[in-house]
């Protein structure tokens, strides 16, 4: 006589358990994997909403009027003259913040350590119109190639765009530069943005020019030690950065010129 012994049932604990075991397992191999990736694009999460967050929205305002093409491209000359001053801060070991963008206002970056001298400020002043024309001039040789006027026109805005940025003026590109060679200079930037408000009124101009006055206003009081230590500058790096500014100036007015002759040229024909 044999006896059959049934195997002990599972309890429904034991059932689920081999069950829903294997599913809870790999959601938490699942969840272990995205952590090791998003981890690392967490950190840079902020610098994507602080500049890829306001790209987008400036592109998207200057879509309506501009059109989407022109306004990816015009949005993408202005990120290149960012980065060129975030190279050269860099390079001076300053720390900077992300590229901010403000629609009809351009982009700024925010500087975190404030330049130890006027040739340091001059530097980071004129490295994002030396990438920015670059990046104009890239425009031109596209359309040298391609044939779309499109490239000639965004030529021309980023040739008038850095042109414009170096007005010797307060916190523009040329009055930072204006600094190593002489602060006197934002005189002339203020007459220039003056007659710009007066003979075509616009929001733009009129607010860097009312920004631009404390910085002017300081030219008539006596410098400390300190900020006379500041603006010593040696005769070489000088004569260096006028070199590059004023010879700036000729690139940039000599491409807005012939790419305006270009594009007349499309319109007429």
């Amino acid at each position: 006589m044999s006896l059959r012994v049934d195997p002990p049932r599972r309890t429904l604990k034991e059932r689920l358990r081999k069950i829903f075991g294997p599913i809870i397992t790999g959601i938490v191999l699942v969840f272990t994997k995205l952590k090791l990736i998003l981890l690392p694009l967490l950190k840079f999460l902020p610098v994507l909403l602080k500049t890829g967050g306001t790209m987008i929205l400036t592109i998207g305002v200057y879509a309506f009027s501009m059109g989407w093409r022109f306004a990816l491209g015009f949005v993408a000359l202005i990120f290149v003259h960012e980065c060129g001053h975030l190279i050269v801060a860099k390079k001076f070991g300053l720390k900077v913040g992300a590229p901010m963008f403000i629609p009809f206002m351009g982009a700024f970056i925010a500087l975190k350590d404030a330049p130890r001298d006027a040739w340091m400020e001059a530097c980071v002043g004129i490295g994002g119109p030396l990438l920015g024309t670059l990046a104009a001039a890239a425009c031109f040789g596209l359309y040298g190639l391609a044939g779309n006027p499109l490239f000639m026109a965004l030529a021309y805005s980023g040739f008038l765009l850095n042109l414009f940025n170096l007005v010797p003026i307060g916190f523009l590109d040329g009055g930072r530069i204006a600094t190593a060679l002489s602060p006197w200079l934002w005189v002339i930037g203020v007459v220039i943005m003056g007659a710009v408000a007066w003979l075509h009124p616009n929001l733009i101009v009129i607010l860097v020019l009312v920004a631009s006055l404390p910085r002017l206003l300081s030219l008539f009081r006596a410098r400390t030690d300190a900020e006379r230590r500041y603006f010593e500058i040696a005769p070489r790096l000088r004569a260096t950065m006028a070199v590059f500014y004023f010879g700036l100036i000729a690139v940039l007015v000599y491409g807005m010129h012939a790419s305006s002759d270009i594009l007349h040229h499309h319109i007429q024909g």
